[in-house]
């Protein structure tokens, strides 16, 4: 259905759950670990600007200015190009003439950046507090005792692990250790049915939403194929047979932004605009991506609005920055955020132009600051589950 709009794109309210508040009270409806902090500082000085700008053109090709999709426009406009954690990563690896990588992103994404990238490179993380709170649900002594379970149980030789593109190099080399490969919200689907091919069962690490959506809704599962497994409790909080007859082993974890938004954002979206097209990432909870008209990838939602007839309406559910840029980039359709309560990614949006400047300078000055590498044999392994996602049919 058309929607004609001139409206501009207006920011969600600021109730009594959004961000005024929100650094002081936690949102009840929402999982754990998606409280907002609060807002953004205020834009930059225009002297930020000039010295990103001086320092940037004084290291030449010498570095390479990665921007991730949800970074602030006063970074993303200094980056040399703009995507998603892998897409970036590989950019890295596809400029080997550049010395520095300055990774506007976080932890995860560095990392990767360093596992693709040559020796003789070196990649810089801005703040070193920018990291992803989906990728710290799970770390490397959890999941190996998760796979003690497993082994005790019995299963493990039938069970292939899944990474998702977001986790930490030492969750992606307990991947390649053990015969899975990575997956990005793109090829899901494709490294599923690879690793179904490969043995029985599959613990999916570390979003258990991505897990569920793509073997439900592209697979054909079940939802009582999916059990979620806690690694906060014994055993995972389930029993044998529980862990026997899964398909899918989900690992208890979630996107901050993404797993805030519910069903009845959706159902309030399309009550407050008739005829509106409700597009989400697919990190996004079961009952919200049942409920939406169009579910894919970031890159799937940015070729979604570009694609979109002019005079059509939008509610994305996804990272606000991404929603405001695509909003300003396409003022002949009405695109709004899904929630009317704002909640960016806190942690990505701790890379902004003072930490971006400070990085770019002590480049010019001949100082490495904020390193990320990883070690040889972690590297090793994370690689091999990476080439194995690259050589996906």
């Amino acid at each position: 259905m058309t929607v004609t709009t001139d409206r501009p794109f207006s920011e969600p309210a600021a109730t009594p759950l959004a961000l005024l508040l929100l650094g002081k009270a936690a949102d009840p409806r929402s999982e754990r670990g998606v409280e907002c902090p609060g807002d953004l500082p205020a834009p930059s000085d225009p002297d930020l600007v000039e010295r990103a700008a001086r320092a940037k053109a004084a290291l030449g090709d010498r570095v390479f200015v990665l921007g991730h999709h949800y970074q602030r426009d006063e970074v993303v406009q200094f980056a040399d190009v703009t995507g998603d954690s892998f897409k970036l990563a590989r950019d890295a690896a596809g400029r080997p003439q550049a010395e520095y990588i300055v990774f506007c992103g976080v932890h995860f994404m560095a990392e990767s950046a360093d596992i693709l990238t040559s020796e003789a490179q070196q990649v810089v993380l801005p703040d070193l507090a920018a990291g992803c709170s989906m990728a710290d649900m799970a770390t490397a002594e959890q999941v190996e005792q998760c796979w003690d379970t497993l082994t005790a149980v019995g299963i493990a030789d039938r069970v292939v692990p899944v990474s998702y593109m977001n986790s930490s190099a030492d969750i992606k080399a307990f991947t390649g250790k053990h015969g899975g490969t990575i997956c990005t919200s793109s090829n899901a689907e494709r490294a599923l049915r690879w690793a179904f091919e490969q043995g029985e069962q599959v613990l999916f690490l570390p979003d258990q939403h991505l897990g569920r959506n793509t073997a439900v809704r592209q697979l054909g599962m079940s939802l009582d194929d999916c059990v979620l497994y806690n690694p906060f409790k014994p055993d995972g909080g389930l029993t044998e047979e529980q862990l026997r007859s899964a398909k899918m082993i989900l690992w208890r974890g979630h996107c901050s932004v993404h797993g805030r938004f519910t069903a009845e954002c959706v159902d309030e979206v399309r009550e407050r605009i008739p005829g509106v097209n409700v597009l989400v990432h697919p990190e996004c909870r079961h009952e919200v991506v049942e409920k939406a008209d169009y579910v894919g990838s970031t890159e799937y939602i940015i070729k979604t609005l570009e694609a979109a007839e002019p005079g059509t309406a939008w509610a994305v559910g996804t990272e606000l920055n991404l929603v405001r840029r695509l909003a300003n980039a396409h003022p002949d359709k009405q695109i709004v955020f899904l929630d009317k309560t704002v909640c960016y990614c806190s942690t990505m949006n701790r890379i902004d132009l003072p930490h971006l400047v400070w990085a770019l300078e002590s480049l010019v000055a001949g100082t490495v600051v904020n390193r990320i590498t990883v070690d040889p044999e972690t590297a090793r392994y994370s690689k091999l589950a990476l080439e194995r996602m690259l050589a996906l049919p």
